[in-house]
Formats: structure tokens, C-alpha cells, sequence
């Protein structure tokens, strides 16, 4: 005679299996797509800044102490006196969401670039929130303001001799999410200088690249 107990807790096993599976294979689709809906929503929201076109208009742009420079797009403007140094790069934002720019650095443009941007915790913070709308222009600014800092007799001195710079910007959305690094170029061109970017870095992924 058949054992109906053990038929019974077989059935009973493997009906709990295929239940087992299923809910497994519908848990991984679940997360596949979530994790493509929130793909969607980050690609939504993240800026991209690369220099102004040159065809895009001039930028005005004031600093604390009531200095001004304007600047065409594509270009950087450099105003260097004896007691600060005034940077200003006209910006467009190519991403999908809102750039709101955070930190920066500047040094001497090595050929090539490397691979490789700054250390974070040696840019400097910008003074005030700037933002660059999606699909629109904007700026970036930026002052040197000690004359005894070596970075200071850095740039003035590159600046005088014509000598290319690199300068790194910190930027991410309008939620402070997808922290992302541009390294521009300002490069010497006749009596102006002209900005390029070379690298991009986006920091919130395990390769950051």
C-alpha cells in the first residue's frame, strides 16, 4: 500500500520549492527593476558641465570686493593684482539636472592630465551656492586672496609667463547626490584663454571614472 503520509509531506516539500523559486525570481525582477527605475531617476537629475560654446553670450560677474569681469563663452577670464587673483570660466550644463557647484582646485596643467583628479580635501569651497541649469548656462568663480600662498605665486606666475592651468570642479545635483569632478584646461591663446575640459569623474559609483 501506498505510504500516504510521506506522499503527502513529498508534495507538500516540493510545492514549497516551486513557491520557493518563484518568489526568488519574482524578488530578482523586483530589484532589477528597481534598480532601473532608479537609474532612470539619477540620469534625470545629473549634470554634466563642460565650457561654454563660443557662440553662447558673455558672462558678468561680480566678486565681494566689487570687481567685475566679463567673459565670452569658451573663454576664462584671469584678473591678477597684487592682492587677489579673480578666475571667472563661463559654463554650460549638458546633463539632465540642475549642477550646483561646490569646491574647486587649481594647479599647473601637466601634459596629459593623468588619470587621477585631486585630493577632494584640498579644494576649496566656493563662497556662495552657484547653479547651472539643465541644458542652460551658467559660470563658475573663483579667488585667490593671499599673496603669501604658494598657490597664489603659482597661478600669477603661470599667468605671466603663459603658462596652461588645469582647474577641477566639484559639482552634483540640486539633493547634493551624484558628486561629480570636471578638470578644465585654461589654455593661452594670442591676449585671451581658452577652456577646454579633459576629464570626467563621477564619484558616487565604486569606479569612479
Amino acid at each position: 500500500m501506498a505510504d500516504w503520509t510521506t506522499i503527502s509531506s513529498l508534495a507538500t516539500a516540493g510545492g514549497t520549492l516551486v513557491l520557493a523559486v518563484a518568489t526568488f525570481a519574482s524578488v530578482r525582477s523586483a530589484n532589477r527593476s528597481s534598480r532601473a527605475a532608479e537609474r532612470a531617476v539619477q540620469l534625470s537629475m545629473r549634470p554634466v558641465l563642460v565650457p561654454a560654446r563660443f557662440e553662447d553670450r558673455a558672462e558678468k560677474v561680480g566678486f565681494a570686493d566689487d570687481r567685475w569681469l566679463k567673459v565670452e563663452g569658451g573663454r576664462v577670464g584671469i584678473d591678477v593684482t597684487d592682492t587677489a587673483i579673480y578666475l571667472v570660466m563661463p559654463l554650460r550644463n549638458v546633463g539632465n539636472g540642475i549642477a550646483v557647484l561646490d569646491r574647486w582646485t587649481i594647479t599647473e596643467r601637466a601634459e596629459g592630465g593623468g588619470d587621477r583628479h585631486g585630493d577632494i580635501d584640498t579644494f576649496r569651497r566656493l563662497t556662495r551656492d552657484l547653479y547651472v541649469p539643465a541644458g542652460d548656462n551658467g559660470f563658475w568663480q573663483g579667488a585667490l586672496r593671499d599673496p603669501d600662498e604658494p598657490l597664489f605665486a603659482m597661478v600669477r606666475d603661470a599667468v605671466a609667463e603663459r603658462r596652461p592651468l588645469s582647474m577641477e570642479l566639484l559639482y552634483g545635483d540640486h539633493e547634493a547626490g551624484q558628486r561629480t569632478i570636471t578638470r578644465f584646461a585654461f589654455i593661452p591663446h594670442g591676449d585671451t584663454w581658452l577652456a577646454t575640459s579633459s576629464r570626467y569623474w563621477y564619484l558616487d559609483q565604486p569606479n569612479a571614472r
